[in-house]
């Protein structure tokens, strides 16, 4: 190992140190030019140097890393400021733990939903707790029938699996039951009033006259309830009716629906409230911690009366603040809108959020997991960005992708001068896994360019020949490495004549970029990660008799 090599080495040790035993090519590089300025003008030697180190000390176990760091009298010097991050303790008991992910299926989870499944998935895992899935499709007309597969789905793929499925239509008998109960201990009454009358009398903190009902009257009315109109009547739970929240005053538990329900047809006319059907689930599933938004800090003071009339024991809830994402749909009422009027393909178009839109970039799941996992539940706001996710996919997937050459609005070139006959280029499918074997490109003097690249200069075609560029006219100029950087050629990438394939490739604002690629389909099947040299990491999305088609995940 020669002095280069061993200061690069030094800092790669140090870097996967830091990370877990993992570490970041671009990070050693930034570490060199920043404390050894002397270096600095050796930045592009540095690179392929420290691509190479970093793939030998990420295979170091952690006792051998740990007895190199000993030998170079190496030590991570910990910051006097350290920021919080990941999963803060839950509080209360950590026994037989019982927490549930409850989306709404209007739609396929998108990653504000990955706020919420996936620490409850790792407080689960943490305390070999159970993790129930609990659909929550007690509102018709928020209930989008394919997302009863997509949300399982969405959630295999983020790694997340449940240990029961409940579906809150199944249970309606069960919400009748509790309703009842209710009514008999006083706790709530049936509303006869109009929403005007009664918002007028509950905003100046004045009960309506149905409060006085008795709970014989409750009950006729109760029982008279399926056949009444929609709005003729609702019930409600009785709470403070001064409370300083009017939100919280006397809420509705169960109203009328008209609306047929994708399971259940018409079976029913008489549904729960949201608040109403999740306070008796969370009870009746045996929950101990609740993982809720802080947007949902009223809806827990609201169910905190029913808990009372109830006298149920409440679980420990704990409130998080919202997940903000840069230049992405998060809403699924507008992402379905966009779908219906063909601004997007569908729910995995890669202007959106979903996970199924993220997954189809290339992010890999493990990102997504980790990532949620480091903001934790704090109750202030957190804002994702794409900057973020890109650096910590970039660990997962640089390691596998294997590297071609892309060229864009390719055009064919000639280069004349140029007389050594057919060769063979070998270039390695990953520098850093030399067991993958090589790409074999043919030159003969012709080659494919990408059409921007052909400006007046020196060029070099990648591991090829040097030439000179004047129009559209190449010239045989040497053929040596060292020429090429005397004269400070730009180095390009080509695609041979023959042996080469069309290719797409959706960028993640969805425009498209096309061109020629040398790779051999055979050795490629869909979902697999490339890196495309100089242009990024993409995902192979579909092989068709044509073309092959990528999406973009990020450079």
């Amino acid at each position: 190992m020669n002095e280069l090599e061993k200061i690069v080495y030094k800092h790669a040790l140090l870097n996967a140190a830091k990370h877990k035993g993992s570490a970041n090519p671009g990070a050693v590089i930034g570490s060199i030019m920043s404390q050894e300025a002397e270096l600095r003008s050796r930045a592009k030697e540095i690179g392929p140097i420290a691509g190479k180190i970093v793939g030998q000390v990420n295979g170091l176990s952690p006792e051998e890393l740990a007895s190199e760091m000993e030998k170079y009298d190496l030590e991570v010097k910990e910051k006097k400021v350290k920021k919080e991050v990941g999963l803060q303790e839950l509080p209360g008991s950590h026994e037989n733990i019982v927490m549930r992910f409850a989306p709404n299926p209007s739609g396929p989870l998108h990653i504000g939903h990955a706020r919420a499944a996936v620490p409850n998935a790792e407080y689960v895992k943490r305390h070999d707790g159970k993790l129930i899935l609990r659909i929550e499709d007690t509102d018709p007309k928020r209930v989008y029938e394919p997302a009863y597969e997509m949300i399982p789905e969405d959630l295999e793929w983020l790694g997340v699996k449940a240990d029961e499925v409940i579906y809150q239509s199944d249970r309606f008998e069960t919400y009748y039951d509790y309703a009842r109960q209710l009514i008999e201990k006083g706790a709530a009454y049936m509303c006869t009033c109009d929403g005007a009358t009664f918002k007028e009398l509950k905003d100046n903190c004045k009960p309506c006259p149905c409060r006085d009902n008795t709970i014989e009257e409750n009950l006729e009315l109760w029982e008279k309830f399926p056949e009444m109109e929609v709005g003729e009547a609702v019930l409600r739970v009785k709470t403070d009716i001064e409370h300083k929240n009017p939100a919280i005053r006397d809420w509705v538990a169960m109203r009328i629906v008209e609306e047929p329900h994708p399971r259940l047809g018409d079976k029913y006319r008489i549904y729960p409230m949201m608040n109403f059907s999740v306070a008796v689930d969370d009870h009746l599933l045996g929950l101990t911690h609740v993982l809720r938004g802080k947007d949902h800090l009223a809806n827990t003071e609201k169910q905190k009366y029913l808990y009372e009339h109830m006298g149920w024991d409440m679980p420990e809830f704990i409130h998080y603040g919202r997940l903000k994402m840069e230049d992405i749909a998060l809403s699924t009422s507008k992402a379905s809108e966009g779908i219906e009027s063909g601004q997007y393909s569908g729910w995995d178009d890669p202007r959106l959020g979903t996970l199924k839109a993220i997954a189809r970039r290339g992010i890999d799941p493990r990102t997504i997991y980790q990532l949620i996992t480091e903001i934790g539940v704090k109750m202030s706001d957190s804002a994702i960005s794409w900057k973020k996710i890109h650096g910590l996919n970039r660990n997962f997937v640089e390691p596998i992708a294997n590297r071609y050459f892309f060229v864009e609005n390719p055009v064919k070139v000639t280069v004349e001068g140029y007389e050594d006959g057919d060769v063979i280029i070998e270039r390695p499918l990953h520098a850093d896994h030399t067991d993958r074997g090589n790409r074999l490109l043919a030159f003969d003097g012709s080659a494919y360019l990408a059409s921007e690249d052909i400006r007046d200069g020196v060029v070099r075609l990648m591991d090829a020949v040097n030439a000179d560029i004047e129009g559209d006219k190449l010239t045989y100029n040497s053929t040596s490495f060292e020429d090429a950087r005397e004269q400070k050629a730009k180095i390009i990438q080509w695609v041979p004549v023959e042996e080469n394939v069309n290719v797409k490739i959706v960028m993640p604002d969805g425009s498209v970029k096309t061109g020629l690629g040398e790779i051999a389909i055979e050795d490629l099947k869909v979902d697999d990660m490339v890196q495309f040299e100089r242009v990024g990491f993409a995902r192979l999305d579909e092989i068709t008799d044509d073309e092959v088609i990528f999406y973009f995940a990020h450079k």
